[in-house]
């Protein structure tokens, strides 16, 4: 008995071994349930997922962004002949189909001819300025075209601090170029001289000629457009600090120049800290705001005309909480002149109710 097992378990082994070593060296002969590859268990496994890139927000956004020069002429009266200036350059968004540009006030300012070159090659010789802001340095342009690149926007998307951002320009005239950073900070206030202006901070570098360009998300929809650079009167060694004009801003301004060729806004002569429920000063972005305490009151202005006085603290405009800073400035400056607002305030721990005419801000020069 023990023989004739013998006798079968033999070619019964060599049989197995023999499939073992085939299946081994043949992986495309092994079952689906073959748990382990033997020979490469223990190899480092492979990186299968696809490497981050921005690839596809450049491919969306970057067709939109322009170069633009602008050339101011000057005539010598004793010989009448006009000299042409050398150009400036800076960038531009397209932000529609039909050819309105958005850019900054200083990139074409003082300019006799402003030239836009597409970023398919194609040139506009005479773009039109349909106006500009001072107070935001942005420019409106126009040139005759049709079924041009547009960048991609979003109205409900809003800038936070640590989102990645793309910043496209033609800096020194090199051509179109990416440089991408993070968003450092929001709703910088003191570096403009007023109140209606609420850049973005990042770190994304801003050289000369990139001003005007697009600010993009990693989704390539339009964040801000690019500004300048920060400076100082030290002229310090100055690294990873640049500035770009919100899109929201942005967008307020292209509509009133596209409807009025001009921006008019409300001004009351008062600038504000935020203050918690107690009226203490809030110093960090996390603490929720309870009103805003008037600390430079412009003499003769509106609001102070009407009463106010330096240290109220305002609660309510208009029935209106005031939950934040910059959207209360915003709301004062999209007034028309001439409205009257209602300001509930608290001055000596006593309540007040005091109206005030709006005026309109003169702008800046």
């Amino acid at each position: 008995m023990l023989k004739s097992l013998k006798f079968l378990l033999s070619p019964i082994l060599i049989g197995l071994g023999i499939a073992f070593l085939v299946l081994l060296l043949k992986p495309s002969l092994r079952p689906d349930f073959w748990p382990v590859d033997i020979l490469s268990a223990n190899k480092p496994k492979a990186i299968t997922q696809f490497h981050l890139t921005f690839a596809d927000a450049v491919q969306k956004s970057a067709p939109a962004v322009v170069t633009i020069y602008s050339e101011s002429f000057s005539s010598q009266s004793r010989y009448s002949i006009r000299q042409r200036a050398k150009p400036e350059f800076g960038s531009g968004v397209i932000m529609s189909e039909d050819g309105y540009i958005l850019t900054n006030y200083h990139v074409i300012e003082n300019a006799d001819q402003v030239i836009i070159i597409l970023a398919d090659g194609r040139q506009y010789n005479n773009a039109q300025l349909v106006g500009f802001d001072t107070v935001t340095d942005l420019a409106l342009l126009k040139i005759n075209a049709q079924q041009l690149p547009v960048v991609p926007t979003d109205d409900d998307f809003s800038p936070q601090v640590g989102d990645v951002i793309l910043a496209i320009g033609n800096p020194f005239n090199l051509g179109q170029t990416i440089t991408q950073g993070i968003i450092s900070a929001t709703g910088k206030q003191n570096l403009s001289q007023s109140s209606h202006t609420n850049l973005l901070q990042m770190d994304a570098a801003i050289n000369r000629g990139n001003s005007g360009g697009a600010l993009v998300n990693s989704n390539g929809i339009l964040v801000g457009i690019n500004s300048r650079q920060f400076s100082n009167k030290s002229n310090n060694d100055i690294q990873g600090i640049f500035f770009a004009i919100p899109y929201s801003i942005a967008k307020n301004v292209m509509h009133k120049l596209i409807k009025y060729g001009q921006v008019v806004r409300g001004y009351l002569g008062f600038s504000a800290a935020a203050v918690d429920s107690e009226g203490e000063a809030i110093r960090d972005q996390f603490s929720k705001v309870s009103g805003m305490r008037i600390n430079n009151l412009d003499p003769l202005g509106p609001a102070w005309q009407a009463g106010l006085q330096n240290l109220d603290i305002i609660t309510k405009i208009d029935g209106q909480l005031i939950s934040n800073i910059q959207h209360t400035l915003e709301l004062i400056g999209n007034t028309k002149p001439g409205t009257v607002m209602d300001f509930e305030l608290m001055r000596n721990n006593e309540k007040l109710t005091i109206a005030v005419t709006v005026m309109e801000l003169e702008p800046i020069l």
